[in-house]
């Protein structure tokens, strides 16, 4: 008699503890037939959350971020941010300053980061060896790794890192109930990138600073200090904290549900697009884009959003939609679609994509070679979680089993 063995079932997101934040809204009455939230702010916002509209909505430049940086302007933060940041621009200004960036953040410009990355893993992993089981992977190897590489992009010194990530630590995970100090701390890394664009602080001349301020003239008008900061804003805390809670956040998730971790120790091939679905079906913080005005009626797959209305493009929603993902919340490592809008799309799609994917896709491929039997050293649900205005992420987890093999 032929006994059938069931596979494994399939891991849900469902099954991945806190994966997912609680809403960062509230529900409103709907109006001209889409749903509608009222966003901590007090503006009631027209909630996108289909792929579709969602990905026409973030590439129409008639939806502008400017107005919702204001005083009083529709935002899920407690405080405006500098208007030089590039995800307050809109065009024309948004296509000077991301012009400045796009070769040293393209795919090929990023490569060259890929030893350091792998350099600064595996000497993290070779301080996690020497621990006992129950250590904290995140303090002792995740927390360390996109900081480091940050540093070797920027050209600034090692040592900085014990100033200025305290500052963006708190810019990026503060609570609600911080305002105070997060607008001491955002101001704290906006005068620290003001000192190394004019040189008061000392930088590497193969760093992308100098690199920044050297080619300033050649945009048109050239790039004043408070443009080149509101750049390096971006990278400073986005290519550290940013890429750290995302990479956290993937290597908690294969660890919450060791057949998918086991998956990738039996298939390494398959890294690459496990990368991909992990950034589709986690979501970076509590809110996964900025509030948009309409700034003339805006006719699309939605139907109509009248002029002045307030939008909230979700795309952690939209990267759930079935219609484009078959059983969206099955977390499949083969999926091989990359198409998520984790970073974004359009104009704001995110500078740094392509540096997170090296950093995520280097630190697994390696972690999974060195230590393929490496586990949580507590229930998954028992990790503790630290939740920002922002960012959340696992603030520890405790591993065992990183013998080499």
């Amino acid at each position: 008699m032929n006994i059938a063995v069931s596979a494994e079932p399939q891991v849900t997101v469902a099954r991945i503890p806190n994966l997912d934040a609680p809403p960062a809204y509230q529900l409103a009455s709907p109006a001209n037939g889409l749903p509608r939230i009222l966003l901590p702010s007090g503006h009631l916002a027209f909630h996108l959350t289909r792929y579709e509209h969602v990905q026409a909505l973030l590439l129409d430049n008639r939806a502008i971020r400017a107005p919702c940086n204001e005083e009083d302007g529709a935002s899920f933060l407690p405080t405006i941010t500098p208007p030089e940041l590039l995800l307050n621009n809109d065009i024309p200004d948004h296509g000077r300053l991301r012009k400045v960036v796009a070769r040293d953040f393209s795919p090929s410009g990023v490569a060259v980061l890929r030893e350091k990355t792998e350099q600064a893993t595996h000497e993290r992993l070779d301080v996690l060896q020497r621990q006992a089981p129950g250590a904290d992977l995140f303090a002792q190897v995740l927390d360390h790794i996109p900081a480091t590489v940050d540093c070797q992009l920027l050209g600034i010194p090692l040592s900085d890192r014990e100033y200025y990530r305290p500052l963006s630590h708190t810019v990026q995970v503060a609570s609600d109930a911080d305002v105070p100090e997060l607008l001491n701390q955002f101001w704290g890394v906006y005068n620290y990138l003001t000192d190394l664009v004019t040189g008061a602080r000392p930088t590497d001349p193969d760093g992308l600073i100098q690199r920044f301020v050297a080619t300033r003239a050649d945009s048109e008008p050239p790039l004043d200090d408070k443009e080149l900061v509101g750049i390096l804003l971006g990278v400073l805390i986005g290519g550290d904290q940013n890429i750290l809670t995302v990479l956290t956040k993937a290597v908690y998730t294969l660890l919450a549900a060791p057949q998918l971790w086991q998956q990738l120790v039996d298939d390494p091939a398959l890294i690459p697009s496990a990368v991909e679905e992990l950034l589709r079906v986690i979501p970076l913080g509590t809110i996964s884009t900025f509030p948009r005005l309409a700034s003339v009626d805006l006719e699309g797959p939605w139907g109509l959003i009248p002029e002045g209305s307030i939008i909230y493009a979700d795309a952690f929603a939209a990267n759930r939609d079935p219609s484009v993902f078959p059983d969206p919340l099955v977390i499949r490592l083969d999926r091989n679609d990359a198409r998520h809008l984790q970073f974004g799309y359009g104009m704001h799609n995110c500078m740094g994509a392509a540096l997170a994917r090296l950093e995520i896709t280097t630190v697994l491929q390696i972690l999974l070679q060195r230590f393929p039997n490496l586990r949580l050293a507590v229930p998954a649900d028992q990790v503790p979680w630290v939740d920002g205005i922002i960012l959340r992420r696992p603030a520890r987890l405790p591993v065992h089993g990183f013998t080499s093999t």
